[in-house]
């Protein structure tokens, strides 16, 4: 949403084998099987969908009804599964073989993905007279687990906006709206603060607690209480990267005055804008410090006011040696240091665009992100598109922080 999150990725993407690689024959008739599951959730098949579903297994047969009965309002535009890998289980219970199968999920939602998510699946596979089933998703045969989708959590509700989607879960539709104009208004800022291609519209998921948050990211909920929302994926993705997702911290976003959502949902917007050009390369001081740029461009907020913890630091005679690393920006350590993190970074950001300008800004955001690695890349492009390096950009930036904070 730091695969790194601010974001810890939603999704996982792996290199899938064909099913020949996998499993032979088995491999085979498992790819057919996970073929005519995935036709039946883009043909809104739910006969079909249950179908390929074990009917011993009476619990999962319900969950998956349910599952499925959640997808209604989830506008999937394309939706495919491609085996992975599969391991064998004697002795076979129940009259028949099981195998375990690694499943790659990649779908897309009509008029807003313009790339998949891609989602891991860990399956237990039961074969019945010569078929095999789905008998279970939780990977109990080897301890692995599926990646978490909002839909398994319960009905979703889709809100649209002119450039944004809002899907809930357990949440008041009005509440769903308002996250939608949000974004919309996210999304008209980032078009004229990021001019260069991106999508053009957000997709937002709010889940019905912190709990459920944590588990669509995979991680726990400690990590993000406080915090109000994170974007999937966004650090150093680069141009192959899966699609967004902004997940929403109801507990900690609803705290919030309109002010503080104006400026948390612009942030995310600016991750997902900024994400074919946020690699490897891309520190987090730059990645978040835009991000925080963007969401209070134009919003009059002095720097005392926006980084309070930075000027408390200041005022005490602490003055930053250097931009912050990216262990700073770690979430579940310390919320001082981590929101003085953000306020290096922002203040670094604010400086570039105002000494040399917003396109600049840009375009050192850009240089860096086309570096091949991290090594030497802010230092590279602090030469080639501002004239300067990184010593006199550091003495340049302490000097900012204390005149602005001091």
């Amino acid at each position: 949403m730091p695969c790194g999150l601010v974001a810890v990725a939603l999704t996982g993407c792996g290199t899938s084998q064909g099913p020949d690689d996998a499993a032979g024959r088995d491999g085979q008739a498992v790819q057919q099987l996970l073929d005519r599951r995935a036709a039946a959730v883009r043909e809104r098949d739910a006969d079909a969908f249950l179908a390929t579903v074990d009917r011993r297994s009476a619990r999962y047969l319900a969950e998956q009804r349910r599952m499925f009965a959640h997808l209604a309002a989830v506008p999937v535009r394309s939706w495919t599964y491609h085996l992975v890998d599969t391991g064998g289980f004697d002795p076979a219970l129940g009259g028949g073989r099981r195998l375990a199968a690694q499943v790659e999920l990649r779908y897309r939602l009509s008029g807003y993905d313009t790339v998949p998510v891609v989602a891991e699946e860990y399956l237990t596979l039961a074969q019945r007279n010569g078929r095999w089933y789905v008998a279970s998703d939780d990977g109990e045969e080897d301890g692995r687990h599926t990646s978490v989708q909002l839909w398994d959590q319960g009905a979703v509700t889709a809100v649209r906006g002119a450039h944004s989607l809002v899907l809930g879960v357990g949440q008041d539709r009005q509440r769903l709206r308002e996250l939608a104009d949000g974004a919309d208004r996210a999304v008209a800022v980032l078009r004229k603060a990021w001019p260069h291609p991106w999508g053009g519209r957000v997709v937002v998921e709010v889940p019905a607690s912190l709990d459920r948050m944590a588990a669509l990211l995979g991680s726990s909920a400690s990590g993000y209480r406080g915090i109000a929302a994170v974007t999937t994926g966004e650090a150093g993705g680069g141009r192959r990267a899966a699609a967004d997702r902004v997940i929403v911290n109801p507990e900690a976003y609803q705290v919030l005055g309109d002010f503080g959502r104006r400026v948390v949902i612009t942030h995310e917007t600016a991750h997902v804008a900024t994400r074919t050009a946020t690699t490897p390369a891309t520190p987090m001081w730059l990645s978040e410090g835009f991000a925080d740029w963007t969401g209070y461009l134009g919003t009059g907020r002095t720097p005392r006011e926006v980084a309070p913890e930075l000027a408390r630091s200041v005022t005490s005679g602490r003055l930053p040696d250097a931009l912050p690393d990216d262990k700073a920006f770690g979430f579940g350590g310390n919320a001082d240091v981590l929101s003085q993190a953000y306020e290096e970074g922002w203040l670094a950001c604010r400086l570039i665009a105002e000494k040399w300008g917003e396109s600049k800004l840009v375009d050192f955001y850009r240089a860096v992100g086309e570096s091949p690695g991290r090594k030497g890349a802010v230092e590279s492009a602090l030469r080639e598109v501002l004239g300067t390096n990184l010593a006199e950009f550091t003495d340049l930036w302490r000097k900012y922080v204390a005149s602005q904070l001091g």
